[in-house]
């Protein structure tokens, strides 16, 4: 457990699920969700030691040890929501809770439910190391970092959010049932703990209709004041280096991080041939989430270079099956 350790979500998931747990609560779920690994094929029983889990959530009390199953028993009574077309689907964060008393472990799980919004996830999601929330104070800090993080990618990085939607999303549809006071309990003060702690800050405007605000406009900027995320969080060695340094070279033209360069690699198998071919193939093409979609397409058997016009000979001379390789891509990416 670490705080380097990456959180890893669906942008689907978080901007149409709604929930209201404590700063507590979401932090456990948090520091949960970044001991996922990215090809885990099933949610594990992750072992957390409760004296280090404790600390990393800066709670210090000497009842530590009966804290942590009352929060998590808490925990497993919270049923949350998601909305997927017509169905809403109502579930709990955990399926099992286990202590051994004298051990001084925790073992925790996510209800498989969570699999297809954390386990497996090519494109369209959003990662970040979980230094950015721990040290959170408003429990209403990691749900705006959380929605604002996922739509960090877009060319404007702005996103407007109707007011109604937002309060859902927050969980605060009866609190701070004034404007004033909603935006200075929790839009503000999430405005100054993401500048503080994270690696993005925002700036905002009231939407007005009439004399009424309906909807907010942030404007997402990168925090350079904040350096949680200019290293990869996990072990590399020499040579896995020397090819992450390869990568971001090729890739200059879209100044890539460590990070990102790390995920593209273990992503392709360490094939540095199919990243040089992927890459240009795209780098000249207008594409909304060009690391996912760099991530997606370097995967082993992914991606097949379009041949146009090739020359016939005895073993092709035949009518060959078109493709429509713009549409092709747009299956692969998950884009509509």
């Amino acid at each position: 457990m670490d705080k380097q350790f990456l959180v890893t979500k669906s942008n689907y998931f978080i901007m149409n699920s709604s929930y209201d747990l404590s700063l507590e609560e979401q932090k456990i779920i948090l520091t949960l969700a970044s001991m996922v690994q990215p090809d885990d094929e099933e949610f594990k029983s992750y072992k957390f030691k409760i004296n280090e889990f404790m600390d990393l959530l800066g709670v210090n009390t000497k009842t530590k040890y009966t804290s942590i199953p009352k929060i998590t028993k808490e925990l497993m009574k919270k049923v949350f929501e998601i909305h997927e077309g017509k169905k809403l689907i109502q579930i709990a964060w955990l399926s099992s809770a286990v202590y051994e008393k004298g051990s001084g472990y925790v073992e925790l799980t996510f209800s498989p439910y969570l699999k297809p919004y954390m386990l497996k996830l090519n494109t369209m999601f959003t990662q970040y190391k979980l230094a950015n929330i721990l040290s959170m104070k408003s429990k209403y800090s990691p749900r705006i970092y959380e929605i604002l993080k996922c739509n960090e990618f877009k060319k404007q990085k702005s996103i407007q959010i109707d007011l109604k939607d937002l309060r859902k999303l927050v969980k605060s549809e009866n609190i701070y049932p004034l404007f004033a006071d909603f935006k200075r309990k929790i839009i503000m003060q999430s405005q100054k703990e993401l500048k503080k702690l994270t690696d993005i800050s925002f700036d905002f405007e009231e939407i007005k209709t009439g004399r009424k605000v309906t909807s907010l406009k942030f404007h997402i900027h990168a925090n350079k004041s904040i350096r949680v995320n200019e290293k990869v969080s996990v072990n590399r060695d020499i040579e896995e280096d020397k090819y992450i340094d390869k990568i971001k070279n090729i890739m200059d033209g879209h100044d890539i991080t460590s990070l990102d360069a790390k995920k593209i690699y273990d992503s392709a198998k360490g094939d540095m041939e199919i990243i040089s071919k992927v890459y240009n193939h795209f780098k000249n093409k207008k594409v909304e989430n060009f690391i996912g979609a760099m991530i997606s397409m370097v995967k082993p058997g992914t991606f097949q270079e379009p041949i146009y016009n090739a020359p016939k000979n005895k073993f092709n001379n035949y009518e060959q099956r078109s493709y429509d390789y713009d549409e092709l891509e747009k299956k692969l990416l998950g884009v509509k």
